[in-house]
C-alpha cells in the first residue's frame, strides 16, 4: 500500500510508499509520481503514443513484467490508453484496455481526503490528538495516542511501527483481517521515534485514520470513501472492496508475483482487508488520473484543506527530491516542476503516476511488484510521458 510498496520484494513496496515494505504496504505501497531521471526532451502537443508504447513494451520484453497498462493525458487535453504484454500468462489473453487493477496505497489519498473533509466540517482537528477520537486505544512501548496528532498520521511522522506481515500476506492471500487485529500487531512493537521527530512511511498511520473516520461518521470507511469521493466525482470503475470480496469486478489483467524458484504465482484473487484504509481500493488507470485531477482542481476539498494536504515534508526514502503532504506526494520532474500523486503496490500490481498543475497526467500499472531496476524504468516512463 505505499506510495509504493517495499522495494525488491514485497516488504517495502507493499507499504504503500512504493519504496516502503509490504510490512509497510499497500502500498506503497505505497506507486507514485516519478522522480526526474530522464533528460528533458522537446515539448510537443501531447506525449507521443509510440514513445509511451515503446516504454510499456520494454517493461514486458526487457524487464519481464507480465503486463503493463497506461493512461496518459497530454498537453492537448486528450486522454490515451495503452497496453503491453498478456492479461493472463496461462491463456495468453489480451490485456483489457484500461482494465481494473488493485491500486494499493493510492487508497491513502482517498482516506486522507475523507479526513480533511471532516476537518472542513469541524468534526476533526488536524492538530488534535488521536486520543481525542480513539480514547485509550493507542498505547504501547513508547506509544501514546495522547501525543500523536491526526496530522502526524496523515503525514507519516507519528513514529508508529508497521503492522503488515509480508510473509503472512503472501502465504495466505485469501485471509481476512479485522482492523483491530492489525492494530494489535503494530502496538505489540516499540515506537520507532517520538511523534514529529522524523518521517517514515507506515501503513499503521492510515489504519488509525480509517478508524477515526468510522468513529466520527458511524459508518464503515469504505462507505464514506464511496460517498464522499468515488460517487462525488463519478469514478465509475473504482470501488472499496466489501468484507470478504476477493475478486476484481470488471475486466482486468491478472496480477502475479515471482516466487523463490522464479515461477509466477497468481495473486489476482486476494482479500485486501490487511490493506484496508491504507491500500484496499480497486480502480483503473483512467479513474486514478481523474481522481488526482479532481483533487488538485478543488472538486473534493475546500481551498484551506487542499493547501494543508499539499504542505509537505521531505520524504527522501521515496526518492531524491520527493516530499510527502497529507496523503499526497510531490516528485520533481526532469522537465521542471513537480507531479502530484501517490502510487501503490499490493501483491500482483504496482501503480505509479502523477498529475501536474497544468493538467497533464499519467498512471502506469504493471502486473507484479517489480524489482528496483524495473521500478526505475516505470518511473522513467512516467517522467517521460509527463515531460514530452
Amino acid at each position: 500500500m505505499n506510495e509504493h510498496a517495499p522495494q525488491h520484494h514485497l516488504p517495502n513496496r507493499l507499504r504503500g510508499g512504493r519504496r516502503g515494505a509490504l510490512a509497510a504496504v499497500t502500498a506503497v505501497a505505497a506507486a507514485a509520481v516519478v522522480a526526474g531521471v530522464l533528460a528533458p526532451s522537446a515539448a510537443s502537443a501531447a506525449p507521443r503514443p509510440d514513445a509511451v508504447q515503446q516504454r510499456l513494451d520494454a517493461l514486458v520484453q526487457k524487464d519481464g513484467v507480465p503486463a503493463a497498462l497506461a493512461t496518459v493525458k497530454g498537453r492537448d487535453g486528450r486522454t490515451r490508453t495503452y497496453t503491453a504484454g498478456v492479461g493472463n500468462t496461462a491463456t495468453r489473453a489480451k490485456v483489457p484496455v484500461d482494465g481494473q487493477v488493485r491500486i494499493g496505497s493510492n487508497t491513502k489519498a482517498f482516506t486522507a481526503v475523507v479526513i480533511l473533509q471532516l476537518v472542513a466540517e469541524g468534526k476533526v482537528g488536524l492538530d488534535a490528538s488521536v486520543d481525542t477520537y480513539l480514547p485509550g486505544l493507542v498505547r504501547g512501548e513508547g506509544i501514546d495516542g495522547r501525543t500523536i496528532t491526526v496530522r502526524q498520521l496523515l503525514q507519516h511522522t507519528s513514529g508508529l511501527p508497521e503492522y503488515v506481515d509480508t510473509g503472512a500476506v503472501l502465504n495466505a492471500p485469501g485471509r481476512y483481517y479485522e482492523p483491530r487485529e492489525l492494530l494489535d500487531a503494530a502496538l505489540a512493537q516499540k515506537a520507532h521515534f517520538a511523534p514529529g521527530a522524523k518521517w517514515e512511511y507506515n501503513n499503521t498511520n492510515y489504519l488509525l485514520a480509517g478508524l477515526i473516520i468510522q468513529k466520527i461518521t458511524g459508518r464503515p470507511v469504505g462507505e464514506e470513501i464511496t460517498k464522499r469521493v468515488i460517487d462525488r466525482i463519478g469514478l465509475r470503475h473504482t470501488y472499496f472492496p466489501a468484507p470478504g470480496d476477493t475478486t476484481i469486478h470488471e475486466a482486468h489483467p491478472n496480477g502475479y508475483q515471482r516466487t523463490a524458484d522464479g515461477s509466477l504465482r497468481d495473486y489476482t484473487e486476494l482479500d485486501p482487508s490487511w490493506g484496508w484504509a491504507a491500500g484496499a481500493a480497486v480502480s483503473t488507470n483512467t479513474d486514478v488520473t481523474r481522481f488526482y485531477g479532481a483533487l488538485l482542481g478543488g472538486r473534493l476539498l475546500p481551498a484551506a484543506q487542499l493547501a494543508q494536504m499539499r504542505t509537505t515534508v521531505p520524504a527522501e526514502e521515496l526518492g531524491a527530491g520527493v516530499r510527502y503532504g497529507l496523503g499526497l506526494v510531490s516528485r520533481p520532474l526532469s522537465c521542471g516542476g513537480v507531479a502530484w500523486g501517490h502510487g501503490g503496490a499490493i501483491p500482483g500490481y504496482e501503480t505509479a503516476g502523477g498529475t501536474t498543475e497544468d493538467g497533464r497526467a499519467v498512471n502506469i500499472t504493471v502486473t507484479t511488484i517489480p524489482d528496483a531496476d524495473t521500478t526505475k524504468h516505470v518511473d522513467q516512463a512516467v517522467d517521460e510521458a509527463l515531460c514530452r
